[in-house]
C-alpha cells in the first residue's frame, strides 16, 4: 500500500514530507537566528548540506555524470536566487517577525509560482487543482494569521519583516520555475540538482559575506561562542532541513507540477501545530479548522494527480 502510494504521488509525498521537515526546523532556525545573523546562518547550513550531499553520492557512486549546460546553468541559477537570496531573506524576516507570521508571508510563493510556470513553461492546471492550491493555502492562512504572543519577547519590526518575507517568497517562486524547467527536461537526479542548487546559493552567500556591510561582518573566532552544543545544533538542523529537504523539495519539483510541489511544500504550519502542542502550547479552535481546510484542498490536489 504504502509503495504505491510512493510510486502514483512520488512528487506530492516528497513536498510534504519536506514540509514537515522545515516545520520542525523552523522552530530551531527563529533561536539560531538570535545568535547568528541569517547571512552567516545561510553559509553555514549551505557547507555542512554540501558536505552531506557529497559523501552521499560517493556513497551511491552517482559521481560526474553527464551534464547538459543550460539544465545546470538553469540549477545554478536557481540556487543563487532561492536559496542564496531567498534563504538568507527567510532568515531575515523570521527574526523580525517570528516564524508564523514569516510563513503567513511565504503562502505567496505557490500561486506566485504556478503563475511563472504557466508563463514560461506553458505549464497548464486544472480548475480542481487551482481550487486545491487556493483551498490549502486559505486553510494554511487560517492556522498562522491569528494573534500570537511575540517570539523570544523580542520587538518584530513589521516593515522590514514584510519587505524580507516577500522577497523570499519571490525568490522561492522564481527559483522553483527554474528547477522544474531544468528537472523536467534533463536526466539530472535530484540528488545532483540539490547539490548544484546548493553550490550556486553558498557561493553568492559568501560574496555577499565578502561586502562591507555590518550584517556581513565575519563569524566569532572565539572558542566560548563556538560550543559543542552550537556546533552540533546547526549540523543537525542543515542535515535535515536542508540536506533532506532541498532533496525532497528537488524530488517534488521533479515528479509534480510547480505549483501543486509548491503549495504542498508551503504546508509547514500545519506541521508546526504538533509541535507547538507538544511543547504545551494551547491550540485553537480556528487553528483547527484551518487544519481541516488545508487537509481538504491537499486532497484535491491529490485527486486530480
Amino acid at each position: 500500500m504504502i509503495n504505491q502510494l510512493i510510486s502514483q504521488f512520488p512528487g506530492e509525498l516528497a513536498a510534504l514530507t519536506a514540509a514537515l521537515l522545515w516545520a520542525a526546523s523552523s522552530v530551531i532556525y527563529v533561536l539560531l537566528g538570535q545568535t547568528i545573523p541569517p547571512l552567516q546562518l545561510n553559509f553555514l547550513k549551505g557547507i555542512i548540506a554540501i558536505a552531506f550531499l557529497i559523501l552521499t553520492l560517493f556513497w551511491l557512486r552517482e559521481v560526474f555524470p553527464k551534464f547538459e549546460v543550460v539544465p545546470v546553468t538553469f540549477l545554478i541559477i536557481s540556487g543563487v536566487i532561492g536559496i542564496g537570496l531567498g534563504d538568507t531573506a527567510y532568515f531575515s524576516a523570521l527574526n523580525n517577525l517570528g516564524a508564523r507570521r514569516t510563513l503567513l508571508l511565504e503562502t505567496v510563493a505557490p500561486p506566485l509560482g504556478a503563475l511563472l510556470a504557466l508563463i514560461f513553461l506553458q505549464e497548464q492546471l486544472s480548475v480542481s487543482a487551482w481550487c486545491g492550491i487556493l483551498l490549502t493555502l486559505l486553510g494554511v492562512a487560517w492556522v498562522i494569521s491569528e494573534r500570537i504572543p511575540l517570539v523570544l519577547g523580542k520587538k518584530p519590526h513589521p516593515v522590514i519583516g514584510i519587505a524580507w518575507g516577500m522577497l523570499a517568497a519571490i525568490a522561492q517562486a522564481t527559483g522553483a520555475v527554474l528547477s522544474r524547467h531544468a528537472l523536467v527536461e534533463s536526466t539530472i537526479s535530484p540528488l545532483w540538482s540539490t547539490l548544484l542548487r546548493l553550490i550556486g546559493g553558498t557561493v553568492v552567500v559568501f560574496a555577499l559575506l565578502s561586502l562591507p556591510f555590518p550584517s556581513a561582518k565575519p563569524l566569532p573566532s572565539k572558542l566560548n561562542f563556538w560550543s559543542f552544543r552550537l556546533l552540533g545544533t546547526i549540523a543537525l538542523t542543515a542535515f535535515v532541513s536542508t540536506y533532506f529537504g532541498i532533496w525532497l523539495q528537488q524530488t517534488s519539483l521533479k515528479f509534480a507540477p510547480t505549483g501543486i510541489a509548491q503549495t504542498l511544500l508551503a504546508t509547514s504550519p500545519l506541521f508546526v501545530l504538533p509541535i507547538a502542542a507538544a511543547m504545551g502550547e494551547k491550540i485553537s479552535l480556528r487553528a483547527f479548522l484551518g487544519v481541516f481546510v488545508a487537509i481538504a484542498g491537499i486532497g484535491l490536489l491529490f485527486i486530480q494527480s
